[in-house]
């Protein structure tokens, strides 16, 4: 009976070292996954491009404005007047642009900077598709966006 119980002993101290080892390597694995963030928000699926505003609720906008989507939800870009800076943390395809501050410049396009202005914070939905970003709500607003070209 004695020989019995130190084979079952011995079987069972390795079977449990061989648990203990599998779930150490899963806990690792899973702790190297979360390191590996990916950003949810549109910023994480836009491609890092610089977005310029090629229409406005439909009509075609003839203002510059750009929009930049960086790390940690910041958004950046230029408006008709001034450059601005924004925050944005909702994952996508979800958007809420947020505490827009701006350089305080006038110049003749401050009212499309207005407008600009106003339709980001009115938007709640975001789709990039290709070379199109769209940004949109449910009351029918819309914005279109084509990454800016680099100049060569």
């Amino acid at each position: 009976m004695k020989m019995l119980w130190e084979h079952w002993s011995i079987w069972s101290s390795r079977s449990i070292l061989k648990t203990m080892k599998h779930f150490a390597l899963i806990c690792m694995t899973l702790l190297a996954v979360s390191g590996c963030k990916k950003d949810e928000t549109v910023a994480g699926y836009d491609g890092g491009k610089t977005w310029s505003l090629i229409e406005l609720d439909g009509q075609a906008f003839d203002a510059r404005a750009t929009l930049v989507f960086g790390d940690d939800g910041k958004i950046t870009g230029q408006a008709p007047c001034n450059n601005y800076f924004a925050t944005q943390t909702e994952p996508y395809p979800w958007i809420n642009i947020s505490a827009i501050g701006s350089t305080r410049m006038a110049c003749p396009e401050l009212e499309k900077e207005t407008q600009f202005f106003t339709a980001l914070e009115d938007m709640t939905l975001a789709e990039v598709t290709g070379d199109v970003l769209l940004l949109s709500n449910d009351a029918g607003r819309e914005m279109a966006f084509t990454p800016v070209k680099d100049a060569d």
